[in-house]
């Protein structure tokens, strides 16, 4: 798989970020020569794009990475929005495979797999928000590198162990796994413990017992955490109001939402979203 190498003992150096939607169901991505990395992080749809000879099909949940002198072109229509961020950093070496995935690995140093899923693409895709309302609040140079960086070392850490090969994990681990999946898909309804339990076919308190004993949280936390988590994405990237926000989680009582979100976050939902407020929106 194609990988690139990235030194981050320093700030790689932000040229421009922003979240870009789709004009039309017609509209295809520009040609041109890349003169920087680009990150795209896809939020809806699918990107049809090309990277010189090869070409790429982005969904939502996945991401591209393109370096510098990289001719860029779309390949078909694309009816789609994504987050995308150009930056400049040291390194750059383009591997044609991974390195082995240990402890021992060199520090300040990065490897990023050239298109992915991600494990969390809720929380990549608020962090990158997040930069953006700095970038229009603040404009500091040193605090939008390092804050580009963060991001790049989020995405590393989520691609990190994506490869590891399932038949070398034991039978407590996958079905840890499988829950999580679970979980991920299911965030949007009212789930309980029980109704895991009852789905994998095991009893409630082992099942709470070994997610607790492999994770460091209980099982009931976790919901709650991932729950949150798709929350401060429906508040960062969409205009539904928190009443809408609290209906798609699978809560009846807004209120138990918002004080389910303040024990999480720390703030509010309304304090959470206008702490954030300042996207790059792009429509070309």
């Amino acid at each position: 798989m194609t990988a690139f190498k990235l030194l981050v003992d320093k700030p790689v150096t932000l040229e421009m970020t922003g979240k870009f939607v789709a004009p039309s169901a017609e509209w295809i991505h520009l040609s041109r020569i890349l003169q920087d990395y680009e990150l795209i992080v896809m939020t809806e749809g699918v990107l049809y794009l090309a990277g010189d000879n090869q070409q790429f099909v982005v969904s939502k949940g996945e991401y591209l990475l393109l370096p510098p002198l990289t001719r860029q072109y779309g390949t078909k229509s694309s009816d789609c929005s994504f987050y995308w961020l150009h930056f400049q950093a040291a390194g750059g070496a383009q591997t044609t495979d991974l390195p082995p995935q240990t402890s021992g690995q060199e520090e300040y140093v990065i490897h990023l797999p050239q298109y992915g899923t991600l494990r969390n693409a809720e929380k990549l895709i608020v962090m990158m928000k997040q930069l953006q309302d700095s970038v229009r609040s603040y404009n500091q140079t040193a605090l939008s590198n390092y804050m580009s960086t963060v991001i790049l070392c989020e995405l590393y850490n989520q691609t990190l162990h994506t490869g590891a090969d399932p038949f070398k994990r034991t039978k407590q681990e996958q079905l840890y796994h499988d829950i999580v999946d679970y979980i991920k898909w299911s965030r949007s309804e009212h789930i309980k413990v029980s109704q895991i339990a009852a789905y994998f076919g095991y009893n409630e308190k082992y099942l709470s017992h070994l997610f607790t004993v492999i994770s460091g949280i209980s099982l009931k936390q976790y919901i709650l955490q991932q729950k949150m988590e798709l929350a401060k994405f429906l508040l960062t990237d969409t205009n539904q109001n928190v009443s809408e926000v609290s209906q798609q989680l699978g809560y009846k009582d807004c209120h138990n939402f918002m004080k389910s979100f303040k024990k999480i976050v720390g703030l509010t939902p309304t304090e959470f979203r206008n702490a954030y407020a300042k996207r790059l929106l792009f429509y070309e």
